[in-house]
């Protein structure tokens, strides 16, 4: 199956002023699409750090993503830092310049024509209606950091990655992770291929673990999900989905 890892770039998620929440959105909708996502990374504005960074996961996964740096100021260094990944220039882009224009309907300025400026040869994705496409150097897929933006812009595009997506099932249980741990590793032992995660329940609630089976095999999962139901007792499963 595919590989993929993301890259989020800016001092403003290192130092707790802004909260990332496009590697979470990035990360559930890869796993629909039966995407492996093998690493988030957080990175600050430094160009040897970001070129590093991102030839890095360029050559260890299939997909990479970078989230952050492509606006019009002084930090925005992800195009620079992409380009020197690979080695090339950085280049004003006429399609983009071109874009910019017919949005605002005069001349791009200088901070507007920095955003144009990228990495020389870039593919362009057309993003539905944003001017500004989705730019792919090699594999590495450069999105803004603004949430929104990178909502809209991943999803133009995200059936470019499918692969073959996971099942899931979910089984809330009334007994504590010590009572069932050896009815998971029993299963464990049956289904080794079956993923299995086990989530304790803080605070009040009508359970108290929730385990999780995944597979892209539906009739692997639905084996595994019947040979752990068979093995706890049954007063202690109050709700499979």
């Amino acid at each position: 199956m595919p590989s993929a890892g993301i890259l989020v770039i800016g001092n403003e998620i290192l130092s707790g002023k802004v909260v990332d929440t496009n590697s979470p959105f990035l990360a559930q909708e890869l796993r629909a699409l039966g995407v492996d996502l093998e690493r988030i990374l957080v990175i600050p504005d430094v160009i040897d750090t970001i070129a590093r960074e991102v030839r890095a996961m360029s050559d260890a996964y299939d997909f990479v993503f970078t989230s952050g740096g492509v606006g019009p100021t002084h930090d925005d260094l992800t195009m620079d830092g992409v380009a020197q990944a690979f080695g090339i220039p950085l280049a004003v882009s006429q399609t983009m310049a071109e874009r910019i224009e017919r949005a605002q309907g005069k001349p791009p300025n200088e901070s507007l024509l920095k955003m144009a400026t990228i990495p020389a040869g870039a593919q362009l994705i057309d993003a539905g209606d944003l001017w500004f496409p989705v730019i792919v150097v090699e594999n590495v897929h450069i999105l803004p950091g603004i949430p929104e933006l990178l909502k809209r812009k991943f999803l133009s595009v995200r059936e470019r990655f499918r692969g073959i997506p996971f099942e899931l099932k979910r089984i809330y249980l009334m007994q504590r992770e010590s009572d069932i741990a050896e009815h998971l590793n029993a299963t464990l032992r049956e289904f080794p291929d079956v993923l299995m995660g086990s989530y304790p329940r803080t605070g009040d609630g009508n359970w108290s673990v929730l385990v999780t089976l995944e597979s892209r095999d539906g009739d692997y999962l639905m084996r595994a999900l019947g040979s752990l139901l068979a093995r706890l007792p049954a007063d202690a499963v109050l709700k499979v989905e």
